[in-house]
C-alpha cells in the first residue's frame, strides 16, 4: 500500500481533485460537476458557481429536461472518428456539447443548441435494412452511425476520450485514500470518485426523455420526471434511474376554462379508483416499451405493489429503470434532500462515506430485505447533522417556517410544504471538521437508545417510538409511516456493532505508525471488512481502550447477544 505523499504532492492532489482543505465549508468545488445535479457552465468562476448552486430544485429539473429534449444518442463503430461525426452532425445544427462512453460498444451523447436540429437530422436518417427481420417503424432519438470505406482509413488517427460511467473498485479507492493528509480529505476523495458525473446526469435525463416520447404518444400533455438518487445530489454512479409519469399539467387545463354559459370537456375513460387507472396506464406503457422501445428489455410490470411500477433495462444508456405514476411525495423528498445537499459540502461527503462504509460491511444491499436501506441511512445522517451544536442543517419544521405561498404543498392530506429558495436559509455556524463528524456519527448511533427512541427529521429530536419496530425513522411527510419498518433486530444489532467498532478504530489508531507499516489508516481502514483485518489486533482491541463508554457498550452488546441465544435455546 502506498505511503502518504509529502506536502507538495498532497497540494498537487488537492488541486487535481479540487478538494477543499480540512475544515473547508460551503460548496466544495469538486472535479465531478454533477455535485448538485445542475447544468454545467463553461468553466465558471467561484462566484458564478455559487450563483448556479442557488437555483431551486424545480429550476434545475426544468433546465435538465429541456437539455435532454435537445439530445440524441448515437451508437458508433469501435473505431469512430470524432471529428468526422461532429462535422456531419454540425450540418444539421450547432452541437452544444458531446461525450463518448462505452456500453455494449461505443456510444456518443450529442446535445444540440436547438430542437429543430434533431428534426433536421431525423429527416436525413434512413430506416435500417434488415431482410431477415421486420422492424417497428418508431423513430426515436437513438441512431446508429457507420463509416463508409472512403473514410475508414482515417479513423485510427484520433483516439477517443471515454467518459467513465461507473465508480472505481473499493480496493483502488483505498489506495487513493492513503495518499490524503486527513480523514476530511479522504472523504472528499471518496465523494469525488462515487458521485454522479455531469455526463452521467445528462445520460439519465436523456433516458427519462426517451420514455416521455413514448408516453406522449398516448398522453400528449404528460411529463416523465426523475426523482430519487438521480436528482437529490446523493446519487452514486451505477444507481438505478427512478422516474414517474406526471399528469399535473393535464389537470391544469381544467382551471383555465372560461365561465361561459356552457361547458366543453373531453370524453375520457373512467375507472372506479385512481389505483386502477394507474395500473392500466402503466400496463399499456410497459407493453409499449417492451414491444416498440429500442433497447428496452427485461420489462416487468409490477402492478400490485403498494406503488405500482414498471421495471426495465435501458440498454442504450445501461441503466436499470423504474417507472411509476404521479409520485408527488417522492419528488418532495427528492427536493428536501437536494436542499440539504446544497447547504453545506460536509453533508454529501458524510452521506457518501457512511453509505460506502455500510455497503462494505454488508449492512446494506441492492436487493430488498431486512437490512437498512440507503434512504434510511441518509435520513440517519441528516438527523445526526440536525443534532449537532450548533446544527449543520435545519429541521423540516424550520424549513416549513421559511416557506411562502408558492411553497405550500398539500399532497394526499399530508403537509409537504418547505422553502424552495436556498437563499432564505441561513448558513450554519458549525465549524466541525469531517474528521470529527465521522467519529461522532459512529459514537452517536453506537449510544442511541433504539429500544425507546425514534428518529424524526421534522422535529430534529429523539421522540418515543409509536410502535415496536427495531428501527423507527419517521417518514418526513407521511408521518404515519416508518421508512425503516423492514429492518429486523439482528440487522440493527449488526449496524450498532459496526458503528461501535468503527468509533473504536478511529479513536485508537496510530496514523503515523500505520503509514510507516504501510497499513490503511483513517477512512481507508474502515473500508476493509473487519473480519479480514489482522486477527491478533482484533482480539486485543479491547485492551487499553480509551473510551470507557464504548467499552461498556461493547460488553453490553455481548451480554444482550448471549441472553438472546439463551432465550432461543429455551423456546
Amino acid at each position: 500500500m502506498a505511503l502518504r505523499a509529502g506536502v507538495p504532492a498532497l497540494a498537487l492532489l488537492r488541486r487535481r481533485l479540487r478538494l477543499p482543505g480540512p475544515g473547508a465549508r460551503g460548496h466544495a468545488r469538486l472535479a465531478r460537476s454533477g455535485a448538485a445535479a445542475q447544468p454545467a457552465a463553461e468553466e465558471p468562476g467561484q462566484d458564478a458557481e455559487v450563483s448556479t448552486r442557488k437555483k431551486t430544485f424545480a429550476e434545475v429539473q426544468a433546465e435538465r429536461l429541456d437539455q435532454a429534449e435537445r439530445t440524441v444518442l448515437i451508437k458508433c463503430p469501435s473505431k469512430v472518428n470524432e471529428k468526422i461525426l461532429l462535422q456531419y452532425l454540425s450540418s444539421h445544427g450547432d452541437v452544444k456539447s458531446n461525450f463518448f462512453f462505452e456500453n455494449r460498444g461505443i456510444s456518443a451523447l450529442i446535445e444540440f443548441s436547438e430542437k429543430s436540429s434533431i428534426a433536421s437530422l431525423k429527416d436525413a436518417v434512413g430506416i435500417p435494412s434488415a431482410p431477415e427481420h421486420h422492424v417497428v417503424p418508431f423513430k426515436s432519438r437513438l441512431f446508429t452511425f457507420t463509416l463508409k470505406n472512403l473514410v475508414s482509413q482515417h479513423v485510427e488517427d484520433a483516439p477517443l476520450q471515454l467518459s467513465p460511467q461507473c465508480h472505481i473498485p473499493v480496493k483502488d479507492l483505498i489506495e487513493k485514500l492513503c495518499l490524503a493528509d486527513s480523514i476530511s480529505s479522504q472523504m472528499y476523495i471518496l465523494l469525488n470518485e462515487y458521485q454522479l458525473t455531469e455526463e452521467n446526469i445528462k445520460l439519465r435525463f436523456l433516458a427519462c426523455s426517451l420514455v416521455q416520447d413514448f408516453a406522449r404518444a398516448y398522453f400528449p400533455d404528460s411529463r416523465v420526471k426523475l426523482f430519487g438518487s438521480s436528482v437529490n445530489t446523493f446519487g452514486k454512479l451505477g444507481c438505478d434511474v427512478d422516474m414517474f409519469l406526471d399528469f399535473h399539467d393535464t389537470g391544469k387545463h381544467a382551471t383555465k376554462m372560461k365561465k361561459d354559459p356552457f361547458e366543453m370537456e373531453y370524453q375520457m375513460k373512467r375507472f372506479p379508483s385512481e389505483r386502477l387507472a394507474t395500473q392500466r396506464i402503466l400496463s399499456v406503457i410497459g407493453d409499449c416499451l417492451d414491444n416498440f422501445g429500442p433497447g428496452c428489455v427485461n420489462v416487468q410490470k409490477i402492478l400490485n405493489a403498494r406503488c405500482p411500477l414498471v421495471k426495465f433495462s435501458h440498454q442504450p444508456t445501461g441503466f436499470q429503470c423504474d417507472l411509476s405514476v404521479s409520485n408527488s411525495i417522492a419528488i418532495r423528498s427528492s427536493e428536501l434532500l437536494y436542499i440539504y445537499g446544497c447547504l453545506d459540502s460536509r453533508v454529501r461527503a458524510l452521506v457518501f462515506t457512511i453509505r460506502c462504509w455500510a455497503r462494505v460491511h454488508g449492512l446494506t444491499n441492492s436487493a430488498p430485505g431486512t437490512w437498512v436501506t440507503n434512504f434510511s441511512l441518509t435520513m440517519m445522517v441528516m438527523f445526526f447533522l440536525q443534532r449537532r451544536s450548533p446544527p449543520i442543517i435545519p429541521t423540516l419544521d424550520q424549513l416549513k417556517g421559511l416557506a411562502d405561498g408558492k411553497d405550500k404543498h398539500i399532497i394526499g392530506g399530508y403537509d409537504c410544504s418547505f422553502v424552495s429558495d436556498l437563499r432564505k436559509i441561513k448558513p450554519t455556524k458549525n465549524t466541525e471538521t469531517l474528521d470529527v463528524l465521522l467519529g461522532e456519527f459512529f459514537e452517536y448511533f453506537g449510544n442511541f437508545d433504539f429500544r425507546k427512541n425514534s428518529i424524526n427529521l421534522r422535529k430534529g429530536k429523539e421522540v418515543n417510538k409509536p410502535e415496536s419496530s427495531p428501527l423507527y425513522i419517521w417518514n418526513p411527510f407521511e408521518q404515519d409511516l416508518n421508512i425503516s419498518k423492514n429492518v429486523n433486530q439482528p440487522q440493527l444489532e449488526k449496524f450498532i456493532a459496526m458503528a461501535r467498532e468503527s468509533a473504536w478504530i478511529l479513536q485508537k489508531e496510530d496514523k503515523t505508525q500505520q503509514m510507516i507499516d504501510k497499513e490503511p489508516w483513517g477512512l481507508a481502514a474502515l473500508l476493509i471488512p473487519f473480519g479480514k483485518s489482522n486477527s491478533t489486533k482484533m482480539k486485543n482491541r479491547m485492551k487499553g481502550i480509551g473510551s470507557e463508554t464504548i467499552r461498556n457498550l461493547l460488553d453490553s452488546l455481548k451480554l444482550n447477544n448471549t441472553n438472546s441465544q439463551q432465550k432461543a435455546v429455551g423456546k
